[in-house]
């Protein structure tokens, strides 16, 4: 594989007037791997892929990808990436053997090479049986197979892949996970996505964006062994009083009420200190427990406002 990264951004900024969508990001991304970027809504994810597949032109700064500048290469860099949107950008009325034979023309395939390439990308997203239904009829997770197989139309050596899953049912979104795992090593997936399940299942290594800015890098272990220092406790009881839940928060930066209980984070929780103060407002424990971090409580802590509701 070679040494030379599959992406490499350099200070690459986007303003949109007074607002900066995407600042001073310094990224490498090397060939054969999948790259995760995370964060939430407005977060710069969908405006950095835009970027970088030279649909949007930065304010400042710049990147190489495949060997190519996106400020001066915006043609040759279109002509051998592959995009995956993360609106399904398939014509419904089309079958879906039509799509991709439509797809494969526009990259300048003859007929017979068009043919046998929509063969293949059918058999590889397991759409056989549904090429000749109008992609109406399609449920989501056929569509979203149908759009990674419209990306992949020219084989391309790097892969965008914006929200892949975004709001499929577990077994669709579990179908899609295998087509971008039979791709690892072979080609260069960029990655965003809101399911940190996702991301600790396929990524090599993780980018958090927050408000434009990465704020951590590094594998799904490196990120959670890092976050090693955060304790987590779970504690579940019938009522806990909001004044309780206050003088929590004074002490402690994340307090949070989920479905397991309420949930502290800190990187030195007081054990004896947070069971007596919370008795001392007349609550009776029935369970608690220490956990460790996971990529999703990582995620959390580092987009999350201190003392989030």
């Amino acid at each position: 594989m070679s040494e030379t990264p599959a992406i490499q951004m350099m200070g690459i900024t986007k303003r949109f007037g007074k607002l900066t969508a995407v600042n001073n990001v310094d990224l490498s991304i090397k060939r054969g791997e999948v790259f995760s970027l995370l964060g939430p809504n407005g977060a710069g994810k969908t405006t950095t892929i835009k970027m970088l597949c030279c649909l949007l032109k930065p304010t400042s700064g710049s990147a190489i990808v495949l060997g190519y500048d996106i400020n001066r290469d915006s043609e040759k860099i279109k002509q051998i990436i592959g995009v995956s949107p993360q609106e399904t950008a398939v014509a419904e009325k089309l079958t879906t053997r039509e799509n991709l034979n439509l797809m494969a023309r526009i990259y300048g395939f003859s007929k017979e090479d068009a043919r046998e390439r929509v063969e293949t990308l059918l058999d590889m997203t397991e759409l056989s049986e549904r090429s000749n239904d109008r992609v109406k009829r399609l449920s989501g997770g056929m569509k979203r197979r149908l759009n990674l197989a419209m990306a992949l139309i020219s084989d391309p050596d790097l892969l965008f892949l914006d929200e892949p899953t975004l709001g499929l049912d577990p077994h669709a979104r579990r179908s899609i996970w295998k087509q971008i795992e039979a791709f690892k090593g072979k080609k260069t997936i960029l990655l965003t996505t809101h399911y940190l399940e996702e991301a600790d299942a396929l990524s090599d290594h993780v980018a958090v964006i927050k408000d434009g800015k990465i704020v951590a890098h590094g594998t799904p272990h490196e990120l959670k062994r890092d976050a090693a220092v955060m304790q987590i406790m779970v504690i579940r009881a019938q009522r806990i009083p909001e004044a309780c839940i206050d003088e929590l928060k004074t002490n402690y930066p994340f307090v949070k009420e989920t479905a397991e209980g309420l949930e502290i984070r800190g990187e030195r929780l007081v054990f004896d200190g947070i069971v007596d103060l919370i008795r001392s407002h007349g609550v009776k424990i029935e369970w608690l427990t220490m956990k460790q971090p996971s990529l999703d409580d990582v995620f959390s802590s580092l987009v999350e406002e201190e003392g989030a509701e």
